[in-house]
């Protein structure tokens, strides 16, 4: 699997396995008895990859994974490469904030230039909302980057799995 360099903070990748759901299910459970390289976690068609609590870091990327049933003898599993939970949280909510701050400052701007007093501050403040958005841009792509090694761990993991079945 190649992870493009696209503006794409969670890879998504989906493909067709040719063994029924309940079997790919029961390998992942399988695997999560045999082994304790990778913490695997599931719940009903669900199956989350997750590297041990020792060798992760901020940007340790986790995989989900969804068994979809196509019929008795195919599934399909659409999967997405992600950051903890807790950390795609963080940024989700200081990109609101930084929205919702560049909005209001806007509006203060509109209404000062109404009013014909100095916009200046209003619109630098705008300014630094636009600058924090960049710099959450970049800080996701370089925690990517940070993770790709052990994100290709999780997918070689996975494939390793499925081979089994």
């Amino acid at each position: 699997m190649e992870i493009s360099n696209k503006i794409v903070l969670r890879p998504r990748f989906s493909f067709d396995q040719k063994n029924a759901q309940s079997h790919v299910l029961e390998a992942f459970d399988g695997a999560k008895k045999s082994q304790n390289t990778i913490k695997i976690n599931r719940l009903d068609t669900h199956v989350f990859f997750k590297i041990p609590k020792a060798e992760q870091h901020f940007w340790s990327p986790q995989l989900h994974l969804e068994v979809l049933e196509t019929d008795a003898s195919h599934c399909k599993i659409k999967g997405f490469f992600g950051p903890n939970p807790t950390v795609w949280t963080l940024f989700m909510f200081l990109h609101f904030v930084a929205a919702g701050l560049f909005i209001g400052f806007g509006i203060w701007a509109y209404s000062s230039w109404s009013l014909g007093t100095n916009v200046t501050t209003p619109v630098v403040l705008m300014v630094m909302m636009v600058v924090l958005w960049i710099a959450l841009y970049i800080s996701g792509r370089i925690g990517k980057k940070k993770g790709q090694h052990q994100m290709h761990e999780l997918h070689d993991f996975m494939n390793a799995v499925l081979k089994t079945v």
